[in-house]
Parts: C-alpha cells; structure tokens; sequence
C-alpha cells in the first residue's frame, strides 16, 4: 500500500470517506479533509544503494463550519496517524489554526513527518 493510500485509510472514517489529495471537490460536505506531500527527507547511502524506506513530509488539512470541530478533528487526526499501522509518524509542532475569510470555514493545518515502506 503506498503511503498516501496509508493516510487515506488512516484518517476517513474521521470524515466519512471526505479526505482528498490537494483539493476538494467543489460544493464537499463539510467537515472534510486534504493532504498534500510538502517535502521530506531523501536519504542517500555511500553505497548509491536505494533505501528500503521513503520519507514523506505530509501537511493535513481539516476544513469545517465551527472552530471547535476543526480543532476536534485535528487532534483526532494527529492521534491517529500517530498509532496507524504501517507507516510511523511524527508531527512537526503542533496544529495551526486558519479561517477562510471567502467560504467562512475554520481550518487547521499540521505536518508530519511520515516513513513507510518503498
């Protein structure tokens, strides 16, 4: 399973299956999710041999109609990844806080820093 199908897995039942690579659909149920690969380590061996794992610095996004439950989902979202089989995850500090002043939706992003399997 690739890691991003990991992430998938991991966080849709957080959201009912709305969890989405980049950018949602237009006109999405709210609360929803995306994720987005924002760089990560490329560990590199002397031997010029390709490492049997991959590093994936991953940025979640929750969007939702109140504060309080994007911030729920967030925390939801950092302890599950944190326990998923399959992949280890760290986050990189904690969530920030967002508020789209155009569609008046509260968001929060985090990053994570994920290994997985090749």
């Amino acid at each position: 399973m690739s890691l991003e199908s990991t992430v998938f897995n991991t966080l849709k039942t957080l959201v009912s299956n709305r969890v989405y690579p980049d950018v949602a659909p237009l006109g999405v149920t709210k609360p929803y999710m995306t994720y987005q690969q924002v760089g990560g380590d490329a560990p590199t061996f002397l031997e010029a041999t390709v490492p049997s794992k991959r590093n994936a610095r991953m940025q979640v996004n929750v969007w939702s109609l109140t504060r309080a439950e994007a911030n729920s989902l967030a925390i939801q979202v950092e302890a599950a990844l944190v326990a998923a089989a399959g992949i280890q995850a760290k986050p990189l500090g904690a969530f920030v806080a967002d508020q789209e002043e155009e569609t008046k939706l509260f968001g929060t992003r985090q990053d994570f820093s994920i290994w997985a399997d090749r």
